[in-house]
């Protein structure tokens, strides 16, 4: 059974940072693709950044230049930093990563959420 545990929410004000964690844990061969994806009230969940096995990163037009994305593999943890937060940035952030938790077989794990909220 595969748990991911996220980290690091909270409130800050705008322009202020936040740098979220999120770590795997329990049977995992293998994670390929790790991410953070984030939903506000009313709004349909929507990606942030990815990160590939290798490194290679993926971001949201709306976050590009702000957040960074970084992952240890050896700590199979996945990191979000966020800077120049702004109040629509304010949203719950999912952790989410493609794991072979049995030989031949990958699945999507989420990770329960994180709430951030951003606010003067």
């Amino acid at each position: 059974q595969v748990q991911l545990v996220e980290s690091g929410g909270g409130l800050v004000q705008p322009g202020g940072s936040l740098r979220l964690s999120c770590a795997a844990s329990g049977t995992i061969f293998s994670i390929n693709a790790m991410g953070w994806y984030r939903q506000a009230p009313g709004k349909q969940r929507e990606l942030v950044a990815t990160v590939t096995g290798g490194g290679s990163t993926n971001y949201a037009d709306s976050v590009k230049g702000r957040f960074t994305i970084s992952r240890d593999n050896a700590k199979k943890t996945v990191y979000l930093q966020m800077n120049s937060l702004k109040p629509e940035d304010t949203a719950i952030y999912y952790c989410n990563a493609q794991i072979i938790d049995r030989p031949g077989r990958w699945t999507g794990y989420w990770g329960q959420g994180t709430q951030c909220t951003v606010s003067s």
